[in-house]
């Protein structure tokens, strides 16, 4: 069963809160921010808006990473924080408008980023299907295995300089 989807982000003064709401309409098109703030030129003397919102899928977001080839890269940055049913990522939100996928683990990008949410039994499980692709038929993945990107978002190699793997070999 698919897991409920909360997502939310930060407008901040400088920003147009139209084109926020557009960047994470890009990756949950039905996603409605619980309120917008007014557009102000800039200086102004609004603070940093919190807007939330749930999306029914994440539907988007994998045919993305599914279309870019990073769906391990999907897998490890959205169970980097996982706790039993419920996990926590970060997305791009410049990325989002280009229709990318981009994770952000460490910094805070240039452009906002916006937060997901994601609770559900057996979430685990079902980020593991919903990110599969043929490849691992020869090298099979699951929520923290030892190919797992670091926590600080470093790759880990599975070959070396000639091409000889480095994990999971026989």
């Amino acid at each position: 069963m698919a897991p409920m989807v909360s997502v939310s982000t930060v407008v901040q003064p400088h920003e147009d809160p139209q084109m926020v709401v557009e960047s994470v309409k890009a990756i949950f098109p039905d996603w409605v921010p619980d309120r917008v703030p007014e557009n102000a030129p800039f200086p102004n003397e609004r603070e940093g808006v919190l807007i939330t919102g749930s999306s029914e899928s994440l539907d988007t977001l994998l045919e993305a990473a599914r279309s870019q080839r990073i769906l391990d890269t999907a897998l490890d940055a959205m169970t980097l924080e996982l706790e039993i049913d419920s996990t926590g990522f970060s997305l791009s939100r410049q990325a989002a408008l280009a229709g990318k996928a981009s994770f952000v683990i460490d910094e805070r990008p240039i452009g906002g980023e916006m937060r997901i949410g994601l609770t559900g039994e057996g979430l685990a499980v079902w980020l593991e299907q919903q990110t599969w692709h043929a490849g691992r038929n020869s090298v099979p993945r699951s929520v923290g295995d030892e190919l797992a990107m670091s926590e600080d978002g470093e790759p880990v190699e599975w070959f070396d300089r000639m091409g000889n793997r480095t994990i999971g070999g026989d």
